[in-house]
């Protein structure tokens, strides 16, 4: 997965090393698995996913409903905030997160939580800065000893699981992920995705939104 973050690194610090790795793991998947379904869960993924599309297009077998940015970590994140502020069971609340996966492309669509719940502004300020930011706090949190491991760990199983269950046919198999969209004027975006035996079923809309998440989503 390339170099984790250290302090004061942000995510498009890694590119210059993480984006040799990523087309490299790309060209050899385009030459011995071309129809594996690519799951990119190095960073920065808002780059390296397209690096990967233009090896797969390169090399003649490119196809959008296959590679998929891994920002499942920021759903991760955003359930257990949320099930700690209004004491849910984790196993019972999903937030979608959409947009990228670094810093404020970061946009989790608390309004759309289930189950449904009510936040006050300040709630709504402080868990959408934090689920952004939550990366950055486990890199300081680390104190150059890295950046997150266990839970990214946790998170590409999550999604790697998710898109083995789709292969196999389960029907309503959905989890947020940065792919080419055309859900905005953006050619990647992360939304829900419906996955299947073909990879990509469906890309999910953005779906009704507050005046405030809009405010994010323009940014």
């Amino acid at each position: 997965a390339g170099v984790p973050r250290k302090p004061g690194m942000t995510r498009d610090d890694l590119f210059a090393i993480n984006a040799g790795i990523v087309k490299n793991l790309a060209e050899a998947c385009a030459k011995n698995c071309p129809k594996a379904l690519i799951n990119i869960i190095s960073n920065p993924v808002n780059s390296t996913v397209p690096i990967a599309t233009e090896v797969f297009k390169k090399a003649g077998c490119y196809d959008p409903k296959k590679i998929f940015g891994v920002t499942t970590l920021d759903i991760v994140r955003a359930n257990t905030f949320v099930a700690e502020a209004k004491s849910l069971d984790i196993n019972d609340v999903d937030v979608p997160v959409i947009g990228g996966h670094a810093g404020i492309t970061i946009l989790p669509l608390l309004s759309q939580t289930y189950p449904k719940v009510d936040f006050s502004p300040a709630e709504l300020e402080a868990l959408t800065v934090r689920i952004q930011n939550a990366g950055t706090e486990v890199v300081e949190a680390k104190a150059g000893a890295g950046s997150a491991t266990l839970s990214m760990a946790y998170a590409a199983a999550r999604m790697a699981e998710a898109c083995l269950r789709g292969l196999s046919g389960e029907p309503d198999v959905y989890e947020c992920s940065f792919v080419a969209s055309n859900v905005t004027e953006l050619p990647f975006f992360s939304t829900k995705v419906r996955l299947g035996p073909n990879g990509a079923e469906e890309v999910m809309p953005i779906g009704d939104i507050t005046a405030y998440e809009a405010e994010w989503l323009a940014k």
